[in-house]
């Protein structure tokens, strides 16, 4: 192997070590039932994880999916989880009532917003804000999870743009991301805003583009355990296995990366 081949290659070694000694250790204690309440925006990761982790520690995940709020909802009134994976605001609200342990929390990735258009839809573009802005007007309409980390920043960045009152009537808000795309492939929304993480996995849509730099902003997903099972070797591998190093080709992959 040339030297620059072991520059490449000693990083993604290095992450299967990690990977390795924390399913071993995991693979010690005896098997249990993780209950996991996941935004779906970290869902394209753990759909490909979770397996995984599963096979090497005989541990058994069960995953529950929905955008952040509702999930924070059904916490609050009392469903019992093991791991959250919530948006940051949402998480440091899990913290403050106790439901989650802050000695848990962990930043585990981020995606970009992006824009999808039903496949083989002609692609608008969004390459510079002004470009964005005109596309945006020239929309016949948009979706979005008007509860989603997509929905909130497409709000805010309407009203930054100057343009809202002119959007307004074009909005097509849903419940949750796997809605908005369900809109956009079946025609019934010319453009949805979403997660780059929650555009690529899904056939029926494609990616028109991310939003330039001077206006991006990220989905950003924050795991943590809940106060009841904070102390389980069962839900710490979990926890350490989700920010292991052995797991970024496939958050990169689904078009996330670890970030702040």
């Amino acid at each position: 192997m040339t030297s620059e081949g072991w520059r490449v290659g000693r990083p993604r070694l290095a992450g299967a070590l990690v990977l390795g000694l924390v399913l071993m250790q995991s693979a010690i204690a005896s098997a249990e039932r993780i209950t996991v309440l996941c935004s779906n925006g970290f869902k394209a990761v753990l759909q490909e994880v979770a397996p995984q982790f599963e096979k090497a520690t005989k541990h058994e995940v069960a995953i529950s999916y929905s955008v952040s709020a509702e999930l924070k909802r059904r916490i609050e009134g009392g469903e019992r989880f093991d791991v959250a994976i919530l948006t940051p605001g949402l998480m440091a609200d899990m913290i403050k009532g106790g439901h989650v342990t802050v000695s848990s929390r962990a930043v585990l990735a981020r995606s970009p917003m992006a824009l999808a258009v039903r496949r083989g839809a002609a692609k608008p573009d969004v390459h510079t804000v002004d470009s964005l802005k005109a596309s945006l007007l020239a929309s016949k309409s948009i979706a979005f999870a008007k509860e989603g980390s997509g929905g909130v920043y497409l709000m805010g960045l309407l009203k930054r743009l100057g343009i809202f009152d002119k959007m307004a009537p074009k909005f097509k808000p849903t419940t949750t991301g796997d809605d908005v795309s369900k809109a956009v492939a079946a025609g019934e929304a010319e453009l949805g805003v979403l997660p780059l993480s929650e555009i690529l996995p899904v056939p029926g849509v494609e990616l028109a583009g991310t939003f330039p730099k001077d206006v991006q902003d990220y989905s950003v997903m924050v795991g943590g355990a809940s106060a009841a099972a904070g102390q389980s070797p069962a839900v710490k591998a979990l926890m350490s296995f989700l920010t292991s190093r052995g797991i970024n080709s496939v958050i990169e992959k689904k078009g996330m990366e670890r970030g702040q």
